[in-house]
């Protein structure tokens, strides 16, 4: 007789039959084959499509700021890979319409190439991986392969790079991905959760990224988004991308600091405690999260030279949440911070969740986004090494979140999910070209129309 530790935290006794080995649980994985081919992840036909991209986009706005929405439609229409970052809820319809796997992970949601870059570690080192979960939620392990295989075509072309690099790019990622998913099935468990990549700066637009990084300190954002007043500093206003709140204004949001506190380990708690908040502000960021609201608390501990950022980000619930399975109903900014916790090997300290005025919220330190890739950091050889470390720390947060075992089972030599995955993300980068065309054409006739009225 041994004890399982169950999913409900509970410990049950049972007989070691019933727990599956890693050699059964890699069979489980390879029957799936008998559900979805390998082969069948190429396709991609927009006859499947039982829904309007545009109005899916307009639906996902309800809620938002509306004043903010107008902002996240001038992001999209500025090219197909901005219209693709911020298209998550189009895509998550489109993968719900295709046979799956059924291999059930923790996944991100939402990667692309821009959603990795690097931060501060609990210990004060710099980390490069995926940084950005608002979308994570747990569905088919090969979703994620599939937005990133898409963007590194969409991102290449912006680069100006020719789709014959792009492809290569791609067919590196999923090759990387595969070989290292296969390395972490033979690991020791612990080995893998402790895995660190050891090539950062052997990847040139990463060793780029982790310089940037070195200088976006806490006191780099104080100068940068704060200026002086009197014996202390505020935000400055930089409308409308950011402007500072009233003090009515402000209250609800320092007040939620109450119930974030509790989400925080006691030792966290303690660190927190020791600052105080000076100022806050309303803050747009990203494409994606354009129009929900996001509010940046600045604090200080020990003086003016100890600034902490914190920024409280609505989180309205994945766009994947319609088309998986859920066993509860769960807090919105508290999914997102526990599913980053999941996949990455080191998280923010501070990385919790609470309420403002009845709307959900995930709480994190600022990231300002000054040590992310550019788009235009993807071109020629550049592109392919990058690619390859994106396989890298996708198959390490699927490895650390899910079953690798049924994964590796499943994709077995590799060859054949590979190329199925590439033509797909071929297949699809054109689609998200032709939706994005259909929204600058809806766009230029609303504002069209707009101007007509106000004649």
């Amino acid at each position: 007789m041994v004890w399982a530790i169950m999913s409900d935290g509970k410990a049950m006794p049972t007989k070691s039959a019933e727990i599956p080995t890693s050699k059964e649980r890699r069979a489980a994985g390879q029957a799936r084959r008998k559900a979805v081919k390998r082969q069948q992840h190429a396709l991609w036909d927009a006859k499947l499509r039982k829904h309007d991209p545009l109005k899916l986009m307009a639906a996902s706005m309800k809620g938002r700021v509306p004043e903010l929405v107008p902002i996240k439609y001038e992001r999209m229409t500025a090219s197909p890979f901005g219209y693709f970052r911020g298209a998550v809820p189009v895509m998550a319809a489109d993968l719900s319409l295709l046979r799956n796997t059924g291999i059930l992970n923790q996944i991100c949601g939402d990667a692309h190439v821009r959603n990795l870059g690097a931060y501060a570690a609990p210990d004060g080192r710099l980390v490069f991986d995926i940084n950005d979960f608002d979308e994570t939620v747990r569905a088919p392990f090969e979703w994620d392969l599939k937005r990133l295989a898409t963007s590194l075509i969409l991102a290449a072309r912006e680069a100006g790079d020719r789709d014959a690099a792009a492809r290569s790019a791609v067919e590196a990622f999923l090759a990387c991905y595969h070989l290292w998913v296969r390395k972490f099935a033979e690991m020791p468990v612990l080995e893998v959760a402790r895995y660190q990549v050891h090539r950062l700066m052997k990847t040139e637009p990463v060793d780029g990224v982790l310089r940037k990084a070195e200088r976006a300190t806490p006191l780099h954002t104080l100068e940068s988004l704060t200026v002086a007043a009197g014996g202390s500093r505020k935000f400055k206003e930089n409308k409308p991308i950011l402007w500072r709140l009233s003090d009515t204004e402000a209250r609800p949001v320092l007040d939620s600091l109450v119930q974030y506190r509790r989400s925080l380990l006691p030792e966290r708690q303690h660190m927190l405690d020791q600052y105080r908040a000076v100022d806050v502000c309303f803050k747009v960021v990203g494409t994606g999260s354009v129009g929900t609201r996001d509010y940046c608390v600045y604090m200080q501990g020990n003086g003016t030279d100890d600034p902490l950022f914190l920024q409280i980000k609505e989180e309205p619930g994945s766009a994947y949440l319609p088309y998986v399975k859920r066993a509860a109903k769960v807090h919105c900014g508290r999914a997102v911070a526990e599913g980053q916790r999941k996949m990455q090997m080191q998280s923010d300290p501070l990385l919790g969740w609470t309420s403002v005025e009845g709307r959900q919220y995930l709480v994190r330190q600022l990231n300002d986004h000054k040590a992310s890739i550019e788009v235009t950091d993807l071109k020629g050889a550049g592109l392919t090494a990058y690619a390859e470390l994106c396989g890298e720390l996708l198959a390490r947060g699927h490895a650390r979140s899910g079953d690798v075992q049924m994964i590796a089972g499943y994709i077995g030599g590799g060859g054949g999910f590979v190329q199925a995955v590439e033509k797909f993300a071929v297949a699809y980068a054109q689609q998200m070209e032709k939706d994005w065309e259909s929204l600058k054409k809806a766009r230029a006739v609303k504002t069209k129309a707009a101007k007509k009225a106000a004649r």
